[in-house]
């Protein structure tokens, strides 16, 4: 499997490590995740981003968040939407309501403005998923939600959206020619190689720009040493 970037990283539970743990060794990783993906797009300003895997569980919503933190800390407005609009995780993450959120946006019922919520962490907003909807790839896919993305881009520096699993559902292809880059994630001993392979193969078909993969819950000795392959 191609790899443009990829990095390794240990084991972590569902939290906000780069706000509570700012100096560990986990939040030294996101910070050079957070380079690397600044040096694939060297050519192009990174402005929007897609972070999915090829399976559930395997850690992707807390990649999103903790990257859109630590793009945050570096000075930059950011925006986390909660896309996955089937399982969303955003509002248990950051602890926010979820009564309202992107699928409100996309029927109508709610703004952007309204719906977009601070979280105590400077330069960084979220917006949640909302009420789930009895149809999300149609919604992903409406002219709406390319209106959203578009407008989105006008009031924050980077927009990062955490999507569905690739081989559950099309969600995330549906829009991933629509961002500038995808950010795949697999988990160390869980995700199959043949899974992992078909989720590029999926996200090439939709003409996504596949900036690198991350590596996840991999076993963290002090000795080791993280490396990056670059094709």
């Amino acid at each position: 499997m191609a790899r443009k970037k990829t990095i390794t990283k240990t084991s972590i539970s569902r939290n906000l490590i780069l706000r509570d743990q700012p100096k560990s060794p986990i939040s030294e990783q996101f910070r050079t995740l957070r380079t690397n993906l600044q040096f694939s797009a060297i050519d192009n300003d990174l402005r929007s981003l897609i972070v999915t895997s090829s399976g559930p569980s395997e850690g992707k919503s807390t990649t999103a968040a903790n990257l859109a933190i630590a793009f945050a800390q570096q000075g930059k407005k950011v925006l986390l939407v909660d896309a996955d609009l089937r399982k969303p995780t955003s509002h248990y993450t950051f602890r926010i309501p979820n009564t309202f959120g992107l699928s409100s946006v996309l029927i109508g019922e709610k703004t952007i403005e309204g719906t977009a919520q601070t979280v105590n962490i400077p330069n960084l907003s979220v917006i949640p998923c909302g009420p789930v909807p009895p149809n999300p790839a149609e919604l992903l896919g409406s002219r709406t939600m390319k209106n959203f993305m578009d407008t989105v881009l006008e009031s924050y520096d980077l927009v990062i959206y955490d999507t569905p699993p690739v081989l559950a559902v099309t969600d995330s292809q549906v829009i991933a020619n629509s961002v500038d880059g995808v950010l795949l994630v697999v988990r160390s001993k869980h995700t199959e190689k043949d899974a992992a392979v078909k989720a590029k193969e999926l996200l090439t078909q939709a003409k996504a720009n596949i900036l690198g993969v991350v590596l996840n819950d991999r076993e963290f000795k002090e000795t080791n040493y993280y490396y990056y392959y670059g094709t």
